[in-house]
């Protein structure tokens, strides 16, 4: 009877295994990316408060914005040609020590600047590392499963930006504000310690290739991988139109309290959630562009209900199609590791997001001119551009090459 259960066991957490795509490299990225997602997030979101308390002015806080985003673009190739000239787990780890260097200069900064300074370190792991975590679902998994290994990093990176930010808020609450967020810090430098540890059971081969500069590795994408870059591109265009205005709309022009615009936000993730892992098991089967095209059509379709709203109730069904959106990311990743050649894995996802990054920067801005006249431009205009960019990549990426 006791062999009858133990074999019963065994069975469901092997189809559990299989069903998820939990390789044991799989499982070893998702853990480091949750251990650190949960840290930084416990303070990620009171930064620009952090940064006001040690003097910082409006300027140096908008600054600082902008500078993250702009190493968000430029750290991208630099850490795929480390993660493939390093190797996977080298380079994740030189990551993360790099990151977790960064926030040690977060805790003892004694003024503003040296949040500056951090931020150039701690970047190494929410940028940088990006490429070298897609490289290693390409290395461990065969393509149908790329998608579901994609989910389970997603979902994961998710639960802490549901959780962390709340404890986070009630460490500010009991030990106020600097003593609060240095104690998320502390916390984020054990996690990033702890993640070292876990990243270092990384079992995967490196594969050798070529040498190449970054011309040639643009040379070595294929043209359907061209073709969803672009299209990627005016669909990224079309959701940085809008998504720093959103949170105005909805308090502002629709009217809703700050309170419910966090509901609706959680009702957004929630839907991810739901819909992220029978997508994928889904398209493992049937082939990844009709899942990209369904991203794509709710990246056009979700500022339009947004602007068509003038209720809770209506904002709330704008928002389940905004977590609708997520419905074809784990696939259009998929599609990049699928598409890129394996020597030169995470050069090409890092000069994908590298040109992406630098082609979308000027979005927010133009949206804030097109606000300036109306702030049902911007929405418009990120209608009409997530038309396009649905159009382009329908057209121009065969099913052969999205399968």
């Amino acid at each position: 009877m006791a062999d009858n259960i133990k074999g019963s066991e065994q069975t469901l957490r092997s189809r559990a295994v299989e069903f998820l795509a939990l390789d044991r490299n799989i499982v070893v990225v998702s853990g480091a990316t949750l251990l650190l997602s949960f840290g930084e997030s416990l303070w990620r979101k009171f930064l620009p408060r952090y940064l006001q308390a040690l003097g910082a002015p409006i300027r140096a806080i908008g600054l600082f914005g902008s500078l993250e985003d702009f190493l968000d673009g430029v750290y991208q190739y630099p850490g795929g040609w480390l993660g493939d000239r390093l190797g996977r787990r080298t380079a994740l780890v030189l990551f993360v020590g790099i990151a977790t260097a960064g926030y040690v200069t977060y805790r003892v900064a004694p003024s503003w600047p040296w949040i500056f300074a951090g931020m150039l370190l701690v970047s190494a792991w929410f940028s940088m590392a990006s490429p070298a975590l897609f490289a290693v679902v390409g290395d461990a998994l065969p393509a149908e499963r790329r998608a579901m290994g994609f989910t389970v990093q997603s979902i994961l990176k998710r639960i802490p930006l549901a959780i962390a930010p709340f404890i986070g808020g009630l460490l500010i609450a009991r030990m106020g504000l600097i003593p609060g967020i240095h104690r998320g810090f502390e916390i984020t430098i054990l996690l990033g310690i702890a993640t070292i540890v876990v990243l270092r059971k990384i079992d995967l081969p490196r594969i050798a290739g070529p040498p190449a500069n970054m011309r040639g590795v643009w040379q070595s994408l294929p043209s359907s991988l061209r073709w969803l870059l672009a299209s990627d591109i005016f669909i990224r265009a079309c959701d940085g139109l809008v998504d720093v205005f959103l949170v105005i709309y909805a308090t502002t022009v629709v009217g809703v309290s700050a309170p419910k615009y966090g509901a609706l936000v959680a009702v957004q993730m929630g839907t991810t959630i739901l819909i992220s892992i029978p997508a994928a098991r889904i398209a493992g089967k049937i082939g990844k562009k009709p899942f990209v095209i369904a991203t794509f059509i709710s990246f056009a379709l979700f500022p339009l209900a947004v602007v068509l709203a003038h209720s809770f109730a209506t904002l709330l069904a704008a928002f389940v199609v905004g977590g609708v959106r997520e419905i074809g990311e784990p696939s259009r990743k998929a599609l990049i590791v699928d598409l890129a050649q394996p020597a030169l894995r995470a050069r090409s996802v890092g000069l994908y997001y590298f040109v992406r990054s630098l082609a979308i920067a000027p979005a927010a801005f133009i949206g804030g001119i097109l606000w300036e006249q109306s702030p049902v431009y911007p929405f418009y205009a990120a209608l009409a551009l997530g038309i396009l960019g649905t159009l382009l990549f329908t057209i121009t990426v065969k099913e052969e090459h999205a399968g």
